[in-house]
């Protein structure tokens, strides 16, 4: 059985679920997903973001999403419809919010479930891609397993 640790920051929708579910073919495959809510420290990036990609209204309307303490509840509900989703193909999921800095805990949990790789399904952050600060990049140098970037979809 392979062991992927998924890093999220929003539901999957039904078509990231088909993706990471059948990437190994008929292999059975156990996830540990790590929900990322969103923080309060990362609006001006995602404003840079939504404006380099066309998406004025999302720039503009970025302080009416909830950040901090207050997306803990949304993480929640984001990470059992996940949870629920990758169950329903059959794969065991089990997952846990981000609540100390995300590295550390990818880590670790790596360590502790013998991971064979990680997946890191997120939205386009062009600006932190750039610079190579994106957790893909980051964690490319610190978990020593292979890690893939995927982008999610929107639904």
């Amino acid at each position: 059985m392979i062991t992927t640790v998924l890093m999220i920051e929003k539901p999957l929708a039904p078509v990231d679920v088909q993706l990471v579910t059948t990437l190994h073919a008929d292999e059975p495959v156990s996830f540990v997903v790590l929900m990322q809510p969103r923080g309060d420290q990362e609006r001006l990036l995602r404003a840079l973001d939504d404006v380099a990609l066309g998406e004025l209204h999302d720039a503009a309307h970025e302080d009416e999403v909830p950040e901090g303490e207050q997306a803990l509840e949304p993480a929640a509900q984001a990470l059992e419809h996940s949870l629920r989703e990758l169950r329903r193909t059959g794969a065991q999921a089990v997952g846990e919010i981000v609540e100390e800095h995300p590295l550390v805990l990818l880590r670790s949990v790596v360590e502790k479930t013998n991971a064979d790789e990680v997946i890191v399904l997120t939205a386009p952050h062009l600006v932190e891609e750039f610079f190579h600060r994106d957790w893909a990049s980051r964690a490319r140098h610190t978990v020593g397993v292979p890690v893939l970037k995927l982008y999610a979809h929107n639904e």
